[in-house]
């Protein structure tokens, strides 16, 4: 296992921000990150845990303590049954699985990060989660000591949320168990008006495979969501805020807010959520106040791509980054009553 001090962490995260760990280990297999996490434990040492670092805001100070870097490898496929270990890149594991012919997260592609963190956020993305493919999640529960295999029903799965990250300093994720599709070389039905519109069909058909998750990469590029280190839209942590879910008195207090500010024709998007609650749109949120593309006169600001993404533009410091992020509260907040919450973990640091 290696080990490294004073090592930096923001080479390690998209944003590419965030001081040194006074400790770096990097572990390649199962044992390795148990043992690591143990020792940790043991000595009262603070852990972070790094897999893909999509998700990441570390704080420019760093981390004063031991930071666990997950690279762990292994893609295993029965039949339609998939086991990913932690360390697996996502991105590249669903291009796999499309080779192979299998449905079921092919709309997820081009989501950087590891196969690990998908259990913790309930990545979800194009009308499909992994929560719906999820069978059980192989974890080191810290808490007992033991490894341990926790099945779909018990991993309280949620919109971007789950019992792991409900509960984030016990469970360490080791690998992941998927039941895919075989569907004759066809997607899952198309859920996303978006993606339907882009391959010309209707929601709820099923087009070839490779056409689906072609057509996701195509939709994410366009918005800046696919790495590539030469576009500054894409040093962000994609959807920086999750999209808020309003119960009816909230919403009616919003929409209400909206037609003062908008004008009484204007209506915004709007989607059933659970017990009656109502979805509404972070980046619809955002632009409506004020905070278009491009938005920001520091290194760092909105991508010109996509308004629900924050971006280092080479030069930010993570304070850079979070004065933005609370500009942006702040500013929802004053047009429409709503708070905004961000979507990647925060270490160290917080809006």
């Amino acid at each position: 296992m290696q080990e490294l001090h004073d090592a930096p962490l923001a080479p390690l995260t998209t944003f590419r921000l965030g001081g040194p760990a006074a400790r770096l280990l990097t572990a390649t297999t199962d044992a390795e990150v148990i043992a690591a996490v143990r020792e940790a434990d043991a000595s009262g040492t603070p852990l972070l845990v790094i897999g893909g670092g999509s998700n990441l805001v570390i704080g420019d100070k760093g981390f004063d303590g031991t930071a666990l870097r997950i690279a762990t490898k292994g893609f295993e496929l029965s039949g339609t049954s998939l086991e990913l270990a932690a360390g697996e890149v996502w991105t590249d594991a669903v291009a796999r699985t499309v080779e192979a012919g299998l449905a079921g997260i092919e709309c997820l592609a081009g989501i950087p990060g590891s196969a690990g963190a998908t259990p913790i956020q309930n990545v979800g993305a194009y009308g499909q989660e992994v929560s719906s493919t999820i069978t059980e999640v192989v974890a080191y529960d810290r808490r007992t000591r033991e490894t341990v295999t926790i099945p779909n029903t018990e991993c309280a799965f949620s919109y971007r949320h789950s019992r792991f990250k409900a509960e984030p300093d016990r469970f360490v994720v080791l690998r992941v168990r998927f039941e895919l599709e075989e569907a004759n070389g066809l997607s899952a039905p198309l859920k996303y008006p978006e993606t339907a519109r882009a391959m010309g069909v209707e929601q709820g058909d099923r087009v070839p495979l490779s056409a689906a998750r072609e057509t996701v990469l195509g939709l994410r590029a366009g918005k800046g969501m696919v790495l590539d280190p030469e576009d500054h839209d894409t040093w962000s942590a994609g959807s920086f805020f999750t999209n808020p879910i309003l119960d009816p008195a909230a919403f009616q207090d919003f929409l209400g807010r909206v037609h003062d500010r908008l004008g009484p024709d204007v209506t915004p998007p709007a989607f059933p959520a659970e017990d009656g609650r109502t979805k509404t749109s972070a980046a619809w949120l955002i632009d409506r106040a004020g905070f278009t593309k491009g938005y920001g006169g520091g290194p760092a600001r909105i991508s010109t791509k996509h308004t629900l993404a924050l971006t280092n533009r080479g030069a930010a410091t993570t304070e850079d980054l979070l004065a933005l992020a609370r500009e942006v509260v702040a500013g929802v907040h004053a047009a429409f009553g709503v708070t905004l919450v961000n979507e990647p973990v925060t270490v160290g640091v917080s809006l």
